[in-house]
């Protein structure tokens, strides 16, 4: 259709696209966050769809994919709060690489573990959501991958879930005593002094799952038992959630040791990070383990990734520069140690007359 001045205007309408949305049910600022912090985020994530909201009616407009991706995620969202969770700004990006993938936010992460003093412990990726699963379908589950993952604190909210509906006895909680790198020297005080920096990770999220005060009993009453892996040998672990933290560095032997504690009624979750072995020489346990047993049923290998990272989104950034970053200097070292190994036939040619190829004759 031409303009009052008879200049041709472009048709954008197979190029726009508008979606209306009445929330009801739930207030707006749930949905939207305070100070629309989430109304933020969304529109961050779809730079090509504009946002209004008025009253209860939120309208999506411009790019037809953006906006029908967009609008799926909005009533994922939705869903998820009129369950009666909060929402975070990190839930949002996470959702739209759910949506854009063809899951559901809300199936995958609606099911909370535990509700503790007003705040629910459910996962918070995909990732998450297949590890939580394979913890309740399997007697032995490694979840292997990066920090800030969620690999131990999921894992001790299945012990507590477990623990309160009395489907075990008991909780034990282990790690290797081994210092990060650094030397700590001799410690003061009595033996238990001595491993409790090792172990207190363990006990902070106790105590963040559990109330305070209950904590100190479960302990005293060997309900709730915290200890170095070197305590596990000679013990069969009966009707217990075993959790072993930190397993990348287990040698193969004390892997083994661990895995043969096992007992009747009992569950183990094995969680560690391969690339932050502090090992001073030798293999890791955690890295042999998923060779040795990655047929064995009942024994399943949960692999977590930068994109099921629950801490600052710059955590995520980081293990993917690290991760560039190891794998070309692998790819460094190998064309180096290829290069000298072309040198060394060279030379020993060159050093034997008999090993020089010969010429075909005439």
């Amino acid at each position: 259709m031409p303009d009052i001045d008879g200049t041709p205007v472009p048709d954008n309408s197979d190029r726009a696209a508008e979606e209306r949305l009445e929330v009801d049910g739930v207030a707006m600022v749930r949905l939207l966050g305070p100070q629309d912090r989430l109304l933020t985020t969304l529109e961050k994530q779809y730079p090509g769809v504009d946002v209004h909201v008025r009253g209860n009616e939120i309208t999506l407009s411009g790019d037809p994919a953006q906006v029908a991706s967009a609008r799926k995620l909005v009533d994922e969202l939705l869903t998820i709060v009129k369950n009666g969770h909060d929402l975070h700004p990190a839930e949002v990006s996470r959702g739209r690489r759910m949506v854009d993938s063809g899951q559901s936010p809300a199936a995958l992460l609606g099911e909370a573990i535990l509700q503790v003093r007003g705040k629910t412990i459910r996962p918070m990726t995909a990732g998450q959501a297949d590890y939580v699963h394979a913890i309740d379908e399997n007697t032995i589950v490694f979840g292997i991958g990066p920090a800030g993952t969620g690999k131990t604190y999921l894992a001790m909210a299945k012990a507590v879930q477990a623990l309160q509906r009395k489907e075990v006895d008991r909780i034990i909680l282990s790690r290797p005593a081994i210092e990060a790198g650094e030397r700590l020297g001799y410690l003061p005080g009595t033996l238990t002094d001595k491993i409790d920096p090792y172990l207190r990770p363990l006990y902070d999220a106790l105590n963040e799952m559990l109330d305070p005060e209950l904590v100190p009993k479960l302990l005293a009453a060997g309900t709730i038992e915290v200890a170095p892996l070197a305590y596990m040998r000679g013990r069969t672990l009966n009707s217990s959630f075993v959790v072993l933290d930190e397993a990348q560095n287990t040698t193969p032997e004390q892997m083994k040791m661990f895995l043969t504690r096992l007992g009747f009624g009992s569950r183990m979750v094995i969680t560690g990070d391969v690339t932050q072995i502090d090992l001073p020489a030798g293999a890791s346990g955690l890295r042999l383990v998923s060779r040795v047993l990655k047929n064995v049923d009942d024994i399943h290998f949960s692999t977590l990734t930068s994109d099921d990272v629950v801490r600052h989104s710059l955590v995520g950034r980081i293990i993917d520069a690290y991760t560039e970053y190891d794998q070309k200097q692998q790819a460094q070292h190998f064309e180096r140690e290829q290069a000298r190994e072309f040198a060394n036939r060279a030379e020993r040619r060159s050093a034997d007359p008999s090993l020089r190829p010969r010429r075909p004759k005439k």
